[in-house]
C-alpha cells in the first residue's frame, strides 16, 4: 500500500498557522513513509472562495518548502462525481429524498429545543414514499444513517473514540439546488484520490463520525484518521490577532525564516526526545504520529523568535542580504544601491549575530544606506558630546592615513589610539559607532568601518564635527 496524505484547505482567507502545521505534518508523514502528499482546494463555497486566497495558499506552501506530488485537485470541478455517488446511495436505498420545507424544519428545531432535546432532523421523510410530496416540490437528498449501535473511530492520535448513532441525524448529501454538501464531497474526493491517512484538526472529529457513515453506506474502506490538537494563544484561548501573527503571511512579513517557522510548528505538538533544531532531512527521518500529543499546543512567540535567530545565524549571507535589501527598498532616507548592498553583505556575519528576525536585521542594517546628515538616537547623541567629537577628530586623522582599510588594520589603529591617549577601547569605538550608525548598535566596529569604506567613514566623521552639536 502506498501511503497517501492530503492537505485540503478552503480558499476563503489566509493560510492560518494551524492549517500550515497540518500541511507540514501530512507532508512529513508521507515523506517519512515513502508515500505521496497531495493537495486539494476545497472551493465549493462559491461566495467566499477567491482566486487571491488560492494564490495565498500556493505561495505559502511554496515558501514553507511543502510540495505536492501531483497537480492540485479543485473540488468544484468534481461536482458531477459527488452527485453521482449521492444518486447511487439513493438508488441503493441508503439515502432518501426529504421534502421538508424551511418552515417545517424551523418548527422541528423549535419543538426540540422547547423539549430540551438537541435540534436534530427527526426523519420525517426517512420512510415515506416520495409520491406523497406535492408535485414538483423541492427536496434534499439525505443519508439514511444507522440509528442503532455506535460509530467507532480508531484515531491514530486521539485513540479510540465513539459516538452513539442515535446522537446523529440524517445528514444532507445534496441540497435542494442539486449541489453536494461539503461533508459528502470530502468523502468522495478522499476515496477517489486513494487517501490512506486523513490528518486534520480535532475540530473535525464530529465531522468524521458523520463521514464514516457515508464510507460504510458505499461499502468503501475508511482511511486512517489522525485528529491533531489545535493551536491556542499563549494564554490558552483561541489563537487570534490580539496574540500576534496567526497566518503564514503574517510570519513572513514579520521577518521569520520558513525553516524556523516549520521547525517551530513541528515541535508544537510533536516531540522526539530533546531534539529542538531540526533540518528538513532530519524532520522527514524522525517524524511519525506516535510523537504527536493529544493536548492543545500554545504559541510561544518568544521561543519562535529565539529559534528564528538560530536559523538566521546558519543562513547564507547572500540570501539574508537580498531579503534585507527588499525590506529597505521603500524606506525613507535609505539608498538601496549596489554600494549599500555590498556594505550590508560585508557586515552580514556580524549583523545576523545580533538579530532574531529579518525585520530586526533590516533595521540594524539600514545605516549602511543612510544619507548625510544622519539623525541620532538620544543615546547616540550623548556619545557625541565634546569628548566624543574630540575622539572622532583624533582617530579620524589616523583612519585617514591608513593605506589598507581592512578590519585588521582598523582594529590596530583604534587600539593604538586608545593606548596612546590612555583611554579604553570602548571610549573610541562607541563615538565612532554613533557617528556611523546614528545609534549605539552595530557589528564589530572594525568590520563596520571597513564595510562602509574609508571615504564614507571620513565623510560621516566630518558631518558630525561640522555640525558643532548633534541634532537628535
Amino acid at each position: 500500500m502506498t501511503i497517501r496524505t492530503r492537505f485540503a484547505p478552503s480558499p476563503t482567507g489566509l493560510l492560518h498557522v494551524g492549517n500550515a502545521r497540518a500541511a507540514l505534518f501530512n507532508f512529513l508523514f508521507a515523506r517519512h513513509h515513502g508515500g505521496e502528499f497531495l493537495l486539494r482546494i476545497e472551493d465549493t463555497d462559491k461566495e467566499r472562495s477567491t482566486q487571491k486566497a488560492v494564490d495565498v495558499i500556493f505561495d505559502g506552501l511554496a515558501w514553507m518548502g511543502i510540495e505536492a506530488d501531483a497537480e492540485p485537485v479543485f473540488q468544484s470541478a468534481r461536482q458531477d462525481r459527488h452527485t453521482e455517488v449521492a444518486l447511487e446511495l439513493l438508488a441503493k436505498g441508503q439515502a432518501y429524498k426529504c421534502f421538508c420545507t424551511p418552515e417545517e424544519l424551523t418548527a422541528m428545531r423549535e419543538k426540540a429545543m422547547a423539549e430540551k432535546r438537541p435540534p436534530r432532523y427527526d426523519g420525517t421523510w426517512r420512510d415515506r414514499d416520495p409520491s406523497e410530496a406535492p408535485e414538483g416540490a423541492p427536496y434534499v437528498v439525505r443519508l439514511k444513517a444507522p440509528r442503532e449501535g455506535e460509530t467507532v473511530i480508531r484515531d491514530l492520535v486521539q485513540g479510540e473514540v465513539r459516538v452513539a448513532n442515535a446522537e446523529m441525524d440524517d445528514l444532507i448529501l445534496l441540497r435542494s439546488d442539486g449541489t453536494p454538501t461539503y461533508l459528502h464531497a470530502v468523502v468522495v474526493d478522499d476515496h477517489d484520490m486513494e487517501i490512506t491517512h486523513v490528518m486534520r484538526g480535532d475540530d473535525h472529529l464530529t465531522n468524521t463520525f458523520r463521514q464514516a457513515m457515508i464510507y460504510r453506506a458505499m461499502g468503501w474502506d475508511l482511511p486512517h484518521f489522525a485528529h491533531l490538537p489545535l493551536i491556542h494563544g499563549p494564554d490558552g484561548a483561541k489563537l487570534s490577532k490580539r496574540h500576534g501573527a496567526q497566518s503564514v503571511v503574517d510570519f513572513r512579513e514579520e521577518g521569520y525564516l520558513p525553516e524556523a517557522l516549520c521547525n517551530y510548528l513541528l515541535r508544537l505538538g510533536w516531540g522526539h526526545g530533546d531534539a529542538e533544531v531540526l533540518s528538513r532531512e532530519e524532520q522527514i527521518k524522525l517524524f511519525d504520529l506516535d510523537g504527536v500529543g493529544r493536548s492543545p499546543s500554545r504559541m510561544d512567540y518568544v521561543k519562535l523568535a529565539h529559534l528564528n535567530g538560530i536559523w538566521m545565524r546558519q543562513a547564507d549571507d547572500e540570501r539574508l542580504t537580498n531579503d534585507v535589501m527588499q525590506r529597505l527598498q521603500d524606506r525613507e532616507g535609505v539608498v538601496t544601491d549596489d554600494r549599500t548592498r555590498a556594505r550590508i553583505l560585508a557586515m552580514m556575519p556580524g549583523l545576523k549575530e545580533r538579530a532574531k528576525t529579518l525585520v530586526e536585521l533590516a533595521d540594524n542594517a539600514a545605516f549602511a544606506g543612510f544619507t548625510l546628515p544622519l539623525t541620532f538616537t538620544p543615546k547616540a547623541e550623548k556619545l557625541l558630546g565634546e569628548d566624543g567629537r574630540r575622539v572622532l577628530e583624533g582617530v579620524g586623522k589616523d583612519l585617514a592615513a591608513l593605506k589598507d582599510f581592512t578590519p585588521e588594520a582598523i582594529d590596530g589603529t583604534l587600539r593604538a589610539y586608545a593606548e596612546k591617549h590612555e583611554i579604553k577601547l570602548g571610549s573610541v569605538a562607541q563615538p565612532l559607532r554613533a557617528a556611523m550608525t546614528g545609534s549605539t548598535t552595530s557589528p564589530g566596529i572594525d568590520l563596520t568601518l571597513s564595510a562602509l569604506g574609508q571615504d564614507e567613514v571620513l565623510a560621516r566623521i566630518a558631518a558630525v564635527l561640522a555640525s558643532g552639536s548633534v541634532d537628535a
